[in-house]
């Protein structure tokens, strides 16, 4: 049996190839993306994922983003600002480049049939199969709550995701690699069960750094220590001000032992194109409130085109609700089409 490292290394592998030939010929990839509407988008979206959505949609490769309001309810108990996150992430897309014409953007909610595939895909596959996803044991430890089985259905739900568009490329991170290969899994099993239905699609390696919260944790909605992309510049400030350093007044990269420090200086070099240790020289023994004050600088810089963009949209909600709409009625077009070829394959057409 492989080790995780040698499987690693062989997703690695391809995903470098599919990744040279992206440019190359896009018409042959369709990717689907997305985002839980926990919270409010931040840096760490925008420089993890978002950027590159952009960059492959312009690309010309076919695209859609996903908002997964129902794997909200995996780990929470409640839905009580999930319209309102849903519509701040559909403004955050718009204001980074997403174009709705050329990517739809939708919610799980609104396509019914996506959801059905759930039924069939569900007898394909084991319960320990599903107990041993990582990421199924890290969302219940994370959460404190009993198994729910929606949160042990979950890899599943991604599967039905992934497949009803008939995705062949999946950007991820290598920590979601296992959700790859049960999806995978999924869609050769239905095939030779029922008849070749679905691609068996390929996880996409993004390069791109984890990006440090202001405490020097990742960037998360549940820590509290992320720069919201529709944050005022106001706001933004008061965050840095407050997030912790050290006394040592000589500033120098060192996530491992100085992780406040060493996150300000890598947000600071994300948005302004430089290195940490070129900014860290830069400031010498400036201390940590001169460093605050320029990434205070260079982060609302960087964020002042998406803010504009963003108010814009900000000021037209009924043009936010018809791109989701839009997005909506083309995304349940593509699952009506697939779940017909599914009761086809499998018998179940009366």
């Amino acid at each position: 049996m492989a080790s995780y490292t040698d499987s690693f290394e062989a997703s690695k592998k391809r995903s470098d190839e599919i990744r040279a030939d992206l440019a190359v010929h896009p018409e042959n990839y369709k990717m689907l993306t997305g985002d839980r509407p926990t919270g409010r988008l931040h840096l760490g979206h925008y420089f993890g994922s978002i950027q590159h959505r952009v960059e492959y949609q312009n690309m010309g490769i076919s695209c859609a983003v996903l908002i997964a309001d129902y794997q909200v309810i995996t780990d929470r108990d409640t839905t009580e600002h999930i319209q309102d996150n849903v519509y701040n992430m559909v403004m955050d897309y718009l204001a980074a480049g997403i174009d709705p014409d050329k990517t739809p953007i939708y919610v799980h909610s609104a396509i019914p049939e996506c959801n059905q595939l759930m039924l069939p895909f569900l007898s394909l596959v084991s319960e320990s199969e599903l107990q041993r996803n990582p990421t199924v044991k890290a969302e219940m430890e994370a959460s404190g709550h009993a198994l729910t089985g929606l949160l042990l259905t979950y890899p599943v739900h991604q599967a039905c995701d992934i497949l009803f568009c008939k995705g062949n490329i999946v950007p991820v991170g290598k920590d979601q690699l296992p959700h790859i290969e049960l999806t995978r899994q999924i869609a050769r099993r239905f095939n030779e069960r029922y008849g070749k239905v679905f691609p068996e699609p390929e996880g996409i390696l993004s390069d791109a750094i984890e990006i440090p919260g202001l405490d020097g944790r990742k960037m998360s909605k549940s820590y509290g220590n992320a720069i919201s992309l529709g944050a005022t510049a106001e706001e933004t400030a008061k965050l840095i001000k407050k997030s912790k350093t050290d006394s040592d007044r000589n500033i120098t990269f060192d996530p491992e032992n100085r992780p406040g420090v060493s996150a300000l200086l890598t947000t600071a070099a994300l948005c302004s194109g430089r290195t940490e240790k070129e900014i860290a020289d830069e400031i010498g023994d400036g201390g940590s409130g001169t460093l605050k004050k320029y990434v205070t600088q260079v982060v609302n810089d960087f964020l002042a085109p998406h803010r504009e963009r963003r108010e814009k949209y900000q000021n037209d909600l009924d043009y936010v609700k018809d791109v989701l709409h839009e997005g909506n009625k083309k995304m349940r077009e593509v699952a009506i089409q697939t779940l017909d070829e599914v009761s086809d394959a499998m018998g179940m057409v009366y």
